[in-house]
């Protein structure tokens, strides 16, 4: 609640002068007796104790009334957010040669791991370095031999996290293998899709206040393409024909280890077996889309390389406060009135006075 007229309420010091004056001016009558002998033997009776219940109801009627005259207002707001964002795509490899290490915080985890906390970091936020993009339209591509839809484009990501912590490393053989070009081609289409489904729910009228400001799709792979129909270059061209830019980012570097189970039961690290990024073909990737290259060796240069990304594609927000006043004076308005009207009746029946 507001009051529209709030200085009304400067009135309310007048109060204790309107009921001096009331009592004063009730001690000025008098009433001539030829003896007052008998008179202290009577005692006051319930009209005299109800007497002071004309001030008060007097005083609460002005009281209202001032109320009334400040004239308030029953507020409803409404908070409407309109945002242009970024439609992103996680294209993530889940081949076998994911299983190499890295280093995460001082300590040893396999790069999908690694790719995945950060990745929800980047989501989320850390409370740090990144922020997070809370409102971005953000899905996920997994991919080894075949490239499949991890997680749809949403804005609610917490169900998004959920998707990203089940994805793993694939188990049969016959599903490894680096299918780069069918996965990137896979997240072009689903980024395009969205946008026309954007702009036809808008032009009905259905759609919410959200506008993709920009395409992306960030790459992680370890590996080669040696799968699937389409290549890279391909897939990139297919990208940038679509507004789309591909950050491509090349995971692993220097020594590279596997923790395996031994046949007694412990474990033993070995030496991984790949021959790593395709630098060459990633960085064309992403030139050819207008996006940029990276390697990220360990954890902390993966976080660098998302906070750069993070960066470079800013989502803005535009807040519309809409707020509606009603008015609400006329309760206290028909309060005082009634109180008035009780104090106006009482006076000139049960509890009047004579003279």
């Amino acid at each position: 609640m507001r009051f529209a007229a709030p200085q009304a309420f400067l009135l309310l010091p007048l109060l204790p002068l309107v009921a001096w004056f009331y009592l004063r001016r009730g001690r000025t009558a008098t009433v001539r007796f030829s003896s007052l002998r008998r008179v202290g033997t009577l005692g006051r009776s319930v009209r005299l104790w109800a007497r002071p219940l004309l001030l008060v109801l007097r005083l609460a009627a002005l009281a209202l009334l001032i109320v009334a005259i400040a004239r308030p207002q029953m507020s409803r707001s409404e908070t409407r957010v309109s945002t242009e964002g970024i439609a992103l795509e996680m294209v993530v490899d889940r081949s076998s040669s994911m299983r190499a290490e890295m280093d995460f915080e001082g300590v040893r985890l396999n790069r999908l791991e690694v790719v995945k906390r950060v990745f929800t970091e980047f989501v989320v936020g850390n409370g740090d370095d990144l922020p997070g993009r809370p409102h971005d339209l953000i899905g996920m591509i997994a991919f080894a031999r075949f490239a499949d839809t991890a997680a749809p484009l949403v804005r609610a990501h917490d169900a998004l996290v959920q998707f990203v912590q089940g994805t793993k490393i694939v188990q049969l053989r016959a599903e490894d293998g680096t299918a780069i070009g069918d996965a990137l081609a896979l997240a072009a289409a689903r980024l395009k899709r969205a946008e026309e489904d954007i702009a036809r729910w808008a032009e009905s009228g259905n759609g919410d206040a959200f506008t993709i400001k920009s395409k992306a799709t960030i790459l992680l792979t370890d590996g080669r393409n040696n799968a699937g129909d389409m290549t890279p270059g391909q897939a990139a061209a297919l990208a940038r024909d679509w507004g789309i830019k591909i950050y491509a980012i090349g995971i692993g570097g220097g020594e590279e280890f596997i923790t395996v189970q031994t046949p007694l039961g412990g474990t033993v690290r070995v030496p991984a077996v790949g021959l790593g990024p395709d630098e060459a073909t990633l960085r064309t990737v992403a030139e050819v889309s207008g996006g940029r290259y990276f390697v990220a060796a360990d954890g902390d240069a993966l976080r660098n390389v998302y906070r750069e990304i993070d960066r470079l594609e800013k989502t803005e927000i535009e807040t519309l406060e809409l707020a509606q006043h009603d008015e609400a004076f006329l309760p206290y308005a028909l309060a005082a009135g009634l109180l008035l009207l009780s104090e106006i009746v009482l006076s000139n029946t049960w509890l009047r006075r004579a003279p």
